[in-house]
Protein backbone atom coordinates (compact mmCIF):
# COMPACT_ATOMS: atom_id res chain seq x y z
CA UNK A 1 0.00 0.00 0.00
CA UNK A 2 1.60 3.32 -0.69
CA UNK A 3 0.69 6.67 1.13
CA UNK A 4 2.05 10.00 0.98
CA UNK A 5 3.23 9.40 3.99
CA UNK A 6 6.64 8.09 4.85
CA UNK A 7 6.63 4.26 4.61
CA UNK A 8 6.99 3.04 8.46
CA UNK A 9 10.27 0.89 8.00
CA UNK A 10 11.77 4.68 6.71
CA UNK A 11 10.12 6.68 9.76
CA UNK A 12 11.11 3.92 12.41
CA UNK A 13 14.93 3.86 10.94
CA UNK A 14 14.66 8.12 11.16
CA UNK A 15 12.96 7.59 14.36
CA UNK A 16 15.87 5.22 15.83
CA UNK A 17 18.62 6.85 14.35
CA UNK A 18 19.28 9.71 17.46
CA UNK A 19 20.30 8.78 20.56
CA UNK A 20 17.84 11.07 22.52
CA UNK A 21 15.09 9.65 20.89
CA UNK A 22 16.80 6.23 22.04
CA UNK A 23 17.12 7.60 25.78
CA UNK A 24 13.47 8.56 25.66
CA UNK A 25 12.41 4.91 24.44
CA UNK A 26 14.83 3.28 27.44
CA UNK A 27 12.87 5.70 29.95
CA UNK A 28 9.45 4.26 28.66
CA UNK A 29 10.50 0.57 29.19
CA UNK A 30 9.73 1.01 32.32
CA UNK A 31 6.21 2.16 31.87
CA UNK A 32 4.05 5.09 30.73
CA UNK A 33 5.76 8.45 31.52
CA UNK A 34 4.02 12.43 31.04
CA UNK A 35 5.55 14.76 28.27
CA UNK A 36 6.87 16.38 31.51
CA UNK A 37 8.45 13.60 33.17
CA UNK A 38 10.52 12.84 30.11
CA UNK A 39 11.22 16.54 29.33
CA UNK A 40 12.50 16.59 33.35
CA UNK A 41 14.90 13.64 32.52
CA UNK A 42 16.49 15.33 28.79
CA UNK A 43 19.19 17.68 29.02
CA UNK A 44 17.18 19.33 25.59
CA UNK A 45 14.86 22.26 25.72
CA UNK A 46 11.37 21.57 26.07
CA UNK A 47 10.83 22.44 22.14
CA UNK A 48 13.32 19.65 21.42
CA UNK A 49 12.21 17.23 23.55
CA UNK A 50 8.62 17.67 21.78
CA UNK A 51 9.77 17.34 18.48
CA UNK A 52 11.69 13.96 19.63
CA UNK A 53 8.49 12.81 20.66
CA UNK A 54 6.87 13.52 17.35
CA UNK A 55 9.12 11.63 15.79
CA UNK A 56 8.74 8.99 17.93
CA UNK A 57 5.03 8.73 17.59
CA UNK A 58 5.66 9.11 13.16
CA UNK A 59 7.49 6.24 13.23
CA UNK A 60 5.52 4.18 15.13
CA UNK A 61 7.31 3.55 18.02
CA UNK A 62 5.19 5.69 20.75
CA UNK A 63 1.64 6.09 21.51
CA UNK A 64 0.27 9.11 22.91
CA UNK A 65 -2.71 10.16 24.99
CA UNK A 66 -3.71 12.93 26.43
CA UNK A 67 -4.90 12.81 30.06
CA UNK A 68 -6.76 16.37 30.72
CA UNK A 69 -3.74 18.89 30.83
CA UNK A 70 -1.21 15.79 30.13
CA UNK A 71 -0.18 13.69 27.55
CA UNK A 72 1.19 10.90 28.34
CA UNK A 73 3.18 8.76 26.25
CA UNK A 74 4.17 4.78 26.34
CA UNK A 75 5.98 2.38 23.88
CA UNK A 76 3.83 0.76 21.29
CA UNK A 77 6.03 -2.69 21.11
CA UNK A 78 3.87 -3.71 17.43
CA UNK A 79 6.22 -2.14 15.34
CA UNK A 80 9.34 -3.31 16.65
CA UNK A 81 7.92 -6.98 15.64
CA UNK A 82 7.61 -5.28 12.55
CA UNK A 83 10.63 -4.13 12.46
CA UNK A 84 12.18 -7.23 13.53
CA UNK A 85 10.44 -9.24 10.50
CA UNK A 86 11.64 -6.54 8.10
CA UNK A 87 15.31 -7.18 9.35
CA UNK A 88 15.06 -10.99 9.31
CA UNK A 89 13.50 -10.67 5.43
CA UNK A 90 16.46 -8.45 4.35
CA UNK A 91 18.88 -10.71 5.80
CA UNK A 92 17.37 -13.94 4.13
CA UNK A 93 17.36 -12.26 0.74
CA UNK A 94 20.91 -11.10 1.41
CA UNK A 95 22.11 -14.71 2.25
CA UNK A 96 20.25 -15.86 -0.97
CA UNK A 97 22.00 -13.50 -3.33
CA UNK A 98 25.17 -14.79 -1.40
CA UNK A 99 24.45 -18.31 -2.21
CA UNK A 100 23.71 -17.74 -5.99
CA UNK A 101 27.15 -15.34 -6.17
CA UNK A 102 29.93 -17.35 -7.97
CA UNK A 103 32.72 -17.85 -5.37
CA UNK A 104 35.79 -15.92 -5.52
CA UNK A 105 39.38 -17.13 -6.12
CA UNK A 106 41.63 -16.01 -4.11
CA UNK A 107 45.02 -14.72 -5.12
CA UNK A 108 48.03 -16.30 -3.56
Amino acid sequence: MLTDEMPLGDATFRALADKTRRDILQMLRDGPLTSGEIASRCASSWPTVSRHLAVLREGGLVISERRGQEIVYELDTTVFQDLVQHLMEWRQRRRRRRAHRPARQQEA
